[in-house]
């Protein structure tokens, strides 16, 4: 609707442009013709139907931009009896120059040639038959010019605008796709903590539960140790997704994201787990870019989860170097679950499917880092980040 409505509204905006021009050219042909006819003594004075002639010639523009051929047809024939009658040369040449432009403008370059050069065959005629003084073949050029300058002319604008409307769609397109980009990057973004947050969340929950499982026949008051770990695991990581899936609703404010100084929060989550991890810190602890800090952390989350499901131990070793021009965090833990078990954590660290270290890889190489994963040289597996920083020296 709203687009039928510009469309109505710029047809009467040409409509009116093209009327007020009708009327303006009318004028001066009405008033312009007889001096110019005062400059040419030769020429057939200014009577009734010279002034029928300008007439025709100016009101037909007012539907020059709904029929550009039409009117070219009609001012055409109009000014050629004009000058075959020997009118003397004047105002209403502006009305086929015109004519001939809008043509030149509006239509595609072949169909445009050919209304022009019709028009210019038949204006031609006077130089052949003219009731007036003999023009002869000396008035060629200049009728010509009449005709050539501005076909030239309204080809030129037509290509432009031809040129201006192609680069905007493109420049839409683009946008268009930009926005897709960014969407789907941001989608992707959302996946990958919500799979990182819910992933760890339920496999410590799982191991929790088993625990309290295997307590409650013999030792019921440990159980109940177990459950509690349950409840805290659960409820820290409703908060964290809550926050995350926050970043989707509009307009609601992102709370800040997790980051190496939660490390040892995590830690005691999973020792409740039934997972001791020993945290080392090399180097000098700061402030770090928020993008390095968060893809530090969901590596060092989703490798801990890892040798939470498939390691078959009860420890692991985590370290954090703060380098001067680069951060690295390493998982190790010296289990046999993935070789047992048949599971490649080095191609999918969910080990049925999933994409935990393929989200880690796209993580650290979004950051242009590097994330090597296999097995340790002293048993078990290991899996390091190394995410480039600003130099700080």
């Amino acid at each position: 609707m709203t687009a039928m409505w510009r469309g109505d509204q710029r047809g009467w905006r040409w409509a009116a442009a093209d009327v007020a021009l009708a009327l303006a050219l009318l004028v001066i042909g009405l008033f312009g013709t007889g001096l110019a006819g005062d400059d040419q003594p030769g020429s057939r004075p200014v009577d009734a139907a010279c002034r029928v002639l300008i007439v025709v010639a100016a009101l037909a523009l007012t539907a020059r931009h709904r029929a550009p051929a039409a009117v070219l047809a009609v001012v055409s024939v109009a000014t050629t009896m004009y000058l075959v009658i020997g009118y003397p040369y004047g105002p209403i040449l502006l009305t086929l120059l015109v004519a001939v432009y809008t043509v030149a403008a509006r239509l595609p370059v072949r169909p445009a040639a050919l209304a022009t050069g019709g028009a210019f065959v038949l204006l031609l005629a006077h130089v052949i038959v003219s009731l007036g003084s003999a023009s002869g073949w000396t008035a060629v050029l200049p009728t010509s010019a009449w005709v050539v300058v501005p076909f030239a002319v309204g080809v030129v604008v037509r290509v432009n605008r031809e040129t201006a409307a192609r680069s905007r769609a493109e420049e839409a397109r683009s946008r268009a796709e930009q926005a897709r980009r960014q969407t789907d990057e941001e989608r992707l973004r959302i996946a990958q903590e919500v799979h990182d947050v819910v992933g760890h969340g339920l496999a410590a929950i799982s191991m929790q539960a088993e625990i309290a499982l295997h307590l409650l026949p013999k030792r019921p008051e440990q159980a109940e140790t177990a459950l509690t770990a349950i409840s805290r695991t659960s409820r820290e990581a409703l908060d964290e997704l809550r926050v995350t899936l926050g970043a989707v609703r509009q307009g609601a404010e992102r709370g800040p994201v997790p980051g190496l100084a939660r490390l040892a929060a995590l830690r005691d989550r999973l020792a409740g787990a039934g997972l001791a991890v020993e945290l080392h810190v090399v180097g000098d602890p700061r402030e770090l870019p928020a993008a390095v800090d968060l893809a530090a952390y969901r590596v060092v989350q989703e490798a801990l989860t890892n040798v939470l499901r498939h390691a078959g131990v009860s420890d692991a070793e985590v370290t954090v170097d703060y380098r001067a021009d680069e951060l690295t965090v390493e998982v190790t833990d010296r289990g046999t679950g993935a070789a047992g078990d048949g599971i490649d954590l080095a191609a999918d660290g969910d080990g049925v499917g999933g994409h935990g270290l393929a989200g880690m890889r796209e993580r650290v190489a979004a950051l242009g880092g590097r994330l090597t994963t296999g097995p340790h040289a002293g048993g078990g597996f290991r899996v390091s980040a190394r995410l480039p920083l600003e130099s700080t020296a």
